[in-house]
């Protein structure tokens, strides 16, 4: 065996949606910033990417953290949220996924019963309150970067759906927010594959008709993902964001949940302090408050809190063969989708 390139990765899933850790194989990449090394990937050089999210050595139905340094004192580490379509800034269960790694594998000091930890991502510095018992990271609250609303109740036209009302903001990426009895369906698991199809026709149409960008991150730009929504009770959402090119999140996922926050600020449905519970399509759920309204750029913004769990269940090593033919990675349609 002659591998040019080996990588160590620790197996998560924050309440159902693996996110994947490398703890080892690669030591920087170019740039200042954590954003900088994000537009790297995307822009400059996508080979680690594509080695480890596509076949045949990653799958659909997962994300991978990359770990750096990071050049803030007051961070403790940098990640970079790798999936199918590309990096991208920010994720709440990738992150809770992150801070249990550094903790339990001991990168981090685990101090009982309250470890905080900060992470330096592209969409800003996360601060984390990890809850600990017996050696082991039992929770995990994050303190979210600014979410805000882009705009509400904007009407788009998608083929075979008609018209469909959402709102567009930001939660750590930028989200179409859409109430899922618009198109039919309940938030359940036999509805995954065409929950997933309608994100990604929804997404397309959205990206190409609505300029959305960052008022200060600028190169943070677009809609990332389409999240569907169905209020249950007064402070309890189910919630079922949907992933390029056509998957669904098996977590209530943070950063959605977060955007979805903020649309329910801007309509003055929640104030300081609130606090919401965020259900997966799995059951699974989050923990959201309100924990403080402020602004970014002008815009009413609101300071989220995340609180969610996740566990290490297993551990192995990429390599890359110099004669493998598939080192760039590859997708079929049959699980990737047309897209």
């Amino acid at each position: 065996m002659r591998w040019q390139k080996t990588l160590q990765l620790v197996d998560v899933h924050c309440e159902g949606e693996v996110g994947k850790v490398i703890t080892g194989g690669v030591l920087d990449l170019p740039g200042e910033s954590m954003l900088d090394k994000m537009n790297y990937i995307n822009e400059v050089d996508d080979s680690l990417r594509r080695f480890v999210t596509l076949e045949p050595r990653g799958c659909l139905q997962m994300s991978v953290n990359l770990l750096l340094p990071s050049r803030l004192p007051e961070a403790d580490a940098g990640m970079i949220v790798l999936q199918a379509d590309k990096a991208h800034p920010m994720s709440g269960s990738n992150c809770i996924c992150v801070v249990t790694a550094l903790l339990e594998l001991g990168m981090v000091r685990m101090e009982e019963p309250v470890t905080r930890v900060v992470i330096d991502t592209p969409a800003g510095l996360v601060a984390a309150e990890a809850y600990c018992s017996d050696g082991r990271c039992t929770s995990v609250k994050l303190d979210i970067v600014p979410a805000f609303v882009d705009t509400l109740d904007r009407i788009v036209e998608v083929p075979g759906l008609g018209s469909i009302r959402l709102d567009i903001a930001f939660g750590g990426v930028f989200y179409a927010l859409v109430d899922v009895d618009q198109v039919g369906l309940e938030i359940e698991p036999e509805n995954a594959h065409r929950l997933a199809e309608l994100g990604a026709m929804i997404r397309k149409v959205v990206n190409r008709e609505i300029v959305v960008q960052h008022p200060v991150l600028d190169s943070i730009r677009g809609v990332a993902y389409v999240m569907f929504r169905n209020r249950l009770e007064e402070k309890v959402y189910q919630t079922c964001t949907t992933l390029p090119p056509g998957r669904v999140d098996r977590s209530p996922c943070g950063t959605g949940s977060s955007a979805n926050l903020a649309t329910l600020l801007a309509r003055g449905r929640v104030s300081k302090g609130d606090r919401l519970v965020s259900r997966s399509i799995i059951g699974s759920e989050f923990q959201i408050e309100a924990r403080e309204i402020t602004s970014i750029a002008g815009r009413q913004a609101v300071l989220p809190s995340v609180t969610g769990r996740a566990w290490i269940y297993g551990f192995h090593q990429l390599g890359v063969d110099p004669a493998d033919p598939l080192a760039e990675g590859f997708t079929l349609s049959d699980t990737w989708g047309k897209e």
